[in-house]
């Protein structure tokens, strides 16, 4: 196991840094905690990983000083045996001199592949000069148990697929804060490609069948990787009928019971408690969000019914069978992620007259943020729907901006001492954080 552990070593060391398209996060290591990068398979983890190393390189660290290892590597299968200090000795079997002498950065790639990984990191931390970097796919193994089992010797960072800030950073186009009129027509075309597209970077520039056909295997790898063989769930089919009708009505209200009683209806005995265990794991695998209701009572928050959303909307495209979906939902959907990307608290509203507002988005600073989605308020009835709804958000809440996101609509509405600023999708995702 060392002689492959030293061959991977050198063979990364020797290696390009293959650094992609810079994202927009800034990931801050804090001395003496790991810093941890979680979020969807291939949103762009490691990648981002070969970026904080070229920085290390552009300071002047030697590549001798960062160690890299993927543990999905099958020839790092003999580690659950033979245990992760292992690595250590075959570095510095490699680099004797280094020892407690110079700072090494580490870095590991879905870490959670080995039992007993969170000790040896935590040892790591105690007993060696080191920065730490880790990544993995699921939220539950590398936020909850690195809270308890690494005693705050760990901070967690989300990574999403590209924004539409993102995506356009791919496509080569600057933006400012006044588009000319040239370089509003290439955002604007960009957003088109971007809409049919999504954020995955694997796919971005791909063609629509290789693109549907990419989104399928990653949807395959999360049900049975992330969730079967980690959760050693013995009905598989259960959890893929239960993906598949999520995703099929994506933007739309749910409850665990009605998920039972369509699982049910399939001939799947799954109890309720094993339904609410798969949705909770789906979220852990950064795949699908739910979306409560904004409620100062707990309780009754968590007992109405959700919503459901999906890590992308072209992967919904890709995924579902598209009879329950529209595009108003992938709009929705669309408009949920970039939300999530600010903050994890994201919810929906309910007015004392029961109207629904489609989120409200709460940040850091406790500054709350109403957003209705449609794709057109062209339809006078359709507008009064949407702006009552608001009006009557903004009322009991005591705010007096909020916003619609349509595909193309502009326009700033006054009501009394409020504003609702209606905006084009591409501009509300440019504009970006509220």
């Amino acid at each position: 196991m060392i002689e492959i552990l030293k061959t991977l070593i050198l063979d990364f060391i020797e290696a390009p840094l293959e650094t992609g398209v810079s994202r927009r996060i800034d990931i801050e290591p804090i001395p003496g905690k790991a810093t941890v990068c979680v979020g969807v398979r291939r949103c762009g983890k490691s990648t981002y990983m070969f970026q904080v190393m070229q920085g290390l390189v552009n300071r002047g660290i030697p590549r001798e000083n960062i160690l890299y290892l993927n543990f999905f590597d099958d020839r790092l299968h003999d580690l659950q045996h033979e245990g992760l200090g292992t690595v250590i000795e075959a570095y510095y079997s490699l680099y004797p001199n280094k020892k407690n002498t110079e700072k090494v950065y580490y870095f590991f790639d879905e870490i959670q592949m080995i039992s007993g990984w969170e000790p040896f990191v935590d040892r790591l931390q105690r007993t060696e000069n080191c920065e730490i970097y880790i990544t993995g796919s699921s939220a539950n193994l590398l936020s909850k148990e690195i809270a308890t089992q690494m005693r705050g010797r760990a901070l967690s960072w989300e990574m999403f697929p590209f924004s539409f800030k993102e995506y356009l950073d791919y496509k080569g186009i600057n933006i400012t804060p006044t588009l000319s009129t040239k370089k509003r027509y290439l955002v604007r075309k960009a957003f088109e490609e971007y809409w049919q597209a999504g954020g995955f970077p694997e796919v971005a520039g791909l063609n629509q069948n290789l693109r549907i056909k990419i989104h399928q295997e990653y949807f395959q790898a999360i049900l049975f990787r992330d969730l079967v063989e980690r959760h050693d769930i013995s009905h598989p089919k259960a959890v893929m009928d239960l993906a598949y009708r999520l995703i099929d009505t994506t933007a739309s209200l749910y409850s665990i019971n009605s998920l039972t009683g369509y699982l049910q209806s399939l001939s799947h005995k799954a109890p309720k408690s094993a339904v609410a265990a798969y949705v909770d794991w789906f979220e852990d695998a950064y795949f699908l969000f739910t979306v409560r209701v904004f409620d100062a009572s707990l309780t009754r928050s968590k007992s109405a019914p959700k919503k459901i959303y999906c890590i992308d909307h072209a992967f919904v495209t890709s995924v579902s069978s598209g009879i329950l979906l529209n595009s108003g939902h992938l709009l929705e959907n669309l408009v949920f992620m970039a939300l999530r990307r600010i903050s994890p608290l994201v919810y929906y509203y309910k007015t004392k007259g029961g109207r629904e507002v489609d989120f409200i988005i709460q940040t850091q600073d406790r500054t709350r943020t109403l957003v209705q989605v449609c794709e057109s308020i062209a339809n006078e009835q359709t507008r009064k729907r949407e702006i009552v709804a608001l009006n009557e958000a903004m009322t009991e809440l005591g705010l007096n901006s909020s916003f619609i996101v349509t595909r193309n609509e502009e326009k700033q509405l006054k009501i009394e001492d409020k504003t609702i600023n209606i905006v084009p999708i591409w501009r509300f995702l440019i504009d970006f954080p509220l």
